[in-house]
């Protein structure tokens, strides 16, 4: 007899086929994960089955001078990325580790896991997505059809690209198994120039001066002084800190960081200059979202206009007790929010976010909350009938990851 609280781990794309296949002959709802570091993300599944895909792991090629790699889904992040390391290249979209807000060790999460919740680092505003950076895959259905799309070349520009329209399904059209992805190289040098003491729109408006220069921006975030203390770099500052990193063969960075500096240090600004492993070690903080880390509120998170940010945190600030910090030039704010509430503080969140112009929030994190308020943003009619069309069309009797999404 089946028991239902032992999840079904498939060792490869034969498994998953005849998981999905038996899931479907019986219409039993499975909940997909690999090492579960976003399973606290979006609604819980009503699923009566979980399968677990972290079994599924292995680098399947990856040629270095052809900058390309494919994996099993379920392939730690950090085994790839130590893979990448060695031959002096990355993920250059610099995809989140979602487990640190959750109290999870550094290093979670696998490569299916990335480009089924479509993720991105602090490099989103210069290099893009996982989607802007996936060449291919291979799937199963909620049909119990095997199928793939694209291949191992850079260039594919042949028909409609299904490796980019799962990206950010979450695992509710399909279950991945292989993913190919486009790597580059890495950079020799990184710097990061951190101006000291200035408000969230002083702040923003010289994250937005930087990346409109020929500075060649890869980060830009901005830190009130109490997210910027619970990183180490700044722990002892006491102060806000503005961002701008800078990436590159070590003469450009150089060359570059100076120029920027010039621009921006104007009006008596402190601004000091952070260096290789520091600066490395401070974005993946950045990118983690570790100033959140170790507590159990609420966080937020939110795409809006980069100079939308300010207005939208200080219409929060006047409603609710929260921390905050701005990644992507302003363009993505992260909110904790300080007091517990029923609904996670959904309803003043989006009534703020619509009145400082629009934008998405998404509640990442949130413990014992009403199972009916949306953690993703509510889409428009027309978009969320295109949503039930693809369901019907890759999961027609609904046993992917039912409900996880709204």
């Amino acid at each position: 007899m089946l028991d239902l609280r032992t999840p079904l781990t498939p060792r490869d794309a034969a498994d998953v086929l005849q998981i999905v296949r038996d899931a479907a002959d019986a219409v039993r709802p499975l909940e997909i994960f690999g090492q579960g570091t976003k399973r606290g993300i979006g609604h819980k599944p009503a699923a009566q089955q979980a399968v677990d895909l972290s079994g599924m792991s292995g680098v399947i090629f990856y040629e270095p001078d052809e900058i390309v790699l494919s994996a099993r889904a379920g392939t730690p992040l950090a085994e790839i990325e130590a893979l990448l390391a060695k031959e002096n290249q990355e993920l250059a979209f610099e995809p989140m580790d979602h487990g640190r807000l959750f109290g999870r060790p550094r290093g979670g999460g696998t490569i299916g896991g990335a480009l089924a919740a479509n993720v991105s680092g602090p490099r989103r505003i210069k290099a893009g997505a996982a989607r802007d950076h996936v060449l291919g895959i291979q799937a199963v259905s909620g049909r119990g059809e095997a199928f793939k799309s694209g291949g191992r070349v850079v260039k594919n520009v042949t028909g409609y690209d299904l490796s980019k329209g799962l990206a950010g399904s979450w695992g509710t059209l399909a279950v991945l198994t292989d993913v190919t992805f486009k790597t580059l190289p890495r950079a020799e040098a990184v710097s990061t120039l951190a101006v000291f003491g200035l408000d969230d729109r002083a702040g923003v408006d010289v994250l937005c001066s930087a990346m409109g220069s020929t500075g060649e921006i890869s980060g830009a975030a901005h830190l009130p002084a109490d997210a910027a203390r619970a990183l180490p770099q700044f722990a002892a500052s006491g102060t806000s800190c503005t961002l701008l990193r800078l990436e590159g063969f070590r003469p450009s960075v150089l060359y570059r960081a100076e120029r920027v500096a010039e621009m921006i240090g104007g009006e008596g600004r402190e601004i000091a200059r952070l260096d290789d492993a520091v600066s490395v070690a401070l974005w993946r903080a950045i990118r983690d979202v570790e100033p959140f880390a170790g507590r159990d509120n609420a966080v937020w998170r939110v795409s809006v206009a980069p100079a939308s940010g300010p207005a939208l945190v200080e219409a929060l600030a006047s409603k609710l007790a929260v921390r905050h910090f701005y990644d992507w030039s302003g363009g993505l704010v992260w909110i904790e929010l300080l007091d517990p509430l029923p609904d996670a503080g959904a309803s003043i969140v989006r009534s703020c976010v619509r009145t400082a112009g629009g934008g998405h929030a998404t509640l990442i994190r949130a413990l014992d909350i009403d199972a009916n308020v949306p953690r993703f943003e509510p889409q428009p009619e027309a978009l969320t009938a295109l949503a039930g069309r693809l369901k019907a069309g890759f999961d027609p009797l609904n046993i992917l990851n039912p409900g996880r999404m709204g």
